[in-house]
């Protein structure tokens, strides 16, 4: 037996509870089981789906054990895996799909037509032991900690995944709504990573320390009227090449819409705003600006990430928050709340 978070209902933190007389998991063929030390929390696939809200609550079968990306070492191994995984040091993506529709086929795992997740879909990494398929399993280096894999692999796909899209690398200038939040402080220090010129928006009375201490080339508070005339200002008139907005909030829209340059991209990757958001096609086809949506990153840029990490990527101390796991019931009200800055963390004693 094991111990793991389980809930029985849809509803406050307190759904959740952690039990020890849960059966540990064998792996079966094409998959690998990982001792868990790490555990991602995710706004959306873990808090917002335990209070029942869509879009993963509807797809979950209850009692359950929640849990997306984590990091762990490989305990066991299923009977067509190799063995000498055992005992390797791992962090582990939560996309499941099917190898076989046309969207996977081109490389698009992403779109896949039965799209799933680990900790959704099949039980997650909210406990001790964990089953998941092989092909989810990424080998981390000695020197990086179970902690920062965990957030990596919750973040880092996606984030490269946003660059992609958005055509960021050497010269070319990103800006980076919300910031200080997990997805953001890893684009944006992915992109500085690459060789772009760094613009983090944010909050600025409620998060500026910790937007301090991560790699920006400026820092810009999201509710400023007069956001757009900084960028511009910032970029001798230009503009942005590429902003990549994970929140989806009408008055931010407002606020940095007439700062991207001609030739520029939007990338959006969240939609956390309720209201609509007014569009206006005249400035696209004028400066032929791109607006283009990105889900999560496909299996090429998670590997592919994992190889930046290999080359010494890495994410600034600030932008990653530890918590035990005995104390979940918090780290969900403080990530419902909006009260954490950065990826939260639960470390599995």
């Amino acid at each position: 037996m094991m111990r793991a978070w389980v809930m029985e209902r849809f509803g406050p933190p307190d759904v959740l509870q952690l039990r020890d007389d849960v059966p540990i998991p064998d792996p079966g063929p094409g998959e690998v089981r990982v001792r868990v030390h790490a555990i991602a929390v995710a706004r959306t696939k873990d808090v917002a789906m335990r209070a029942g809200n869509p879009p993963f609550a509807p797809r979950v079968s209850l009692p359950h054990t929640p849990g997306t990306e984590h990091a762990g070492i490989v305990d066991a191994v299923g009977t067509d895996v190799d063995p000498d995984r055992v005992g390797t040091r791992v962090a582990v993506s939560a996309v499941l799909s099917c190898g076989a529709c046309a969207a996977c086929v081109r490389g698009h795992e992403e779109a896949c037509a039965t799209f799933g997740l680990i900790g959704v879909d099949r039980a997650g990494s909210y406990g001790e032991y964990v089953v998941v398929p092989v092909g989810n399993v990424h080998a981390i280096p000695d020197g990086l900690s179970f902690t920062h894999a965990a957030s990596l692999a919750a973040n880092g796909g996606v984030a490269r995944a946003q660059l992609d899209a958005g055509g960021v690398g050497p010269g070319t200038i990103v800006a980076v709504m919300g910031a200080a939040g997990a997805l953001g402080s890893t684009a944006a220090t992915l992109a500085k990573h690459r060789g772009a010129t760094v613009f983090a928006v944010d909050q600025l009375g409620r998060k500026k320390d910790v937007l301090d201490a991560l790699p920006f080339d400026a820092v810009f508070d999201g509710g400023d009227p007069d956001l757009a005339a900084q960028l511009r200002a910032r970029t001798d008139g230009w503009g942005v090449d590429c902003v990549i907005d994970n929140l989806g909030l009408a008055p931010l829209w407002a606020g940095y819409r007439p700062a991207v340059a001609t030739l520029g991209r939007i990338v959006v990757s969240g939609a956390i705003g309720r209201d609509p958001i007014p569009m206006e096609l005249l400035p696209f086809y004028l400066h032929s600006q791109s607006l283009l949506g990105v889900r999560t990153g496909n299996i090429g840029q998670v590997r592919a990430l994992w190889d930046d990490v290999r080359a010494g990527f890495r994410l600034a101390d600030s932008a990653v928050v530890a918590r035990p796991w005995t104390d979940m019931h918090e780290v969900h009200a403080m990530v419902e709340e909006g009260r954490s800055v950065g990826q939260t963390v639960a470390e599995v004693g």
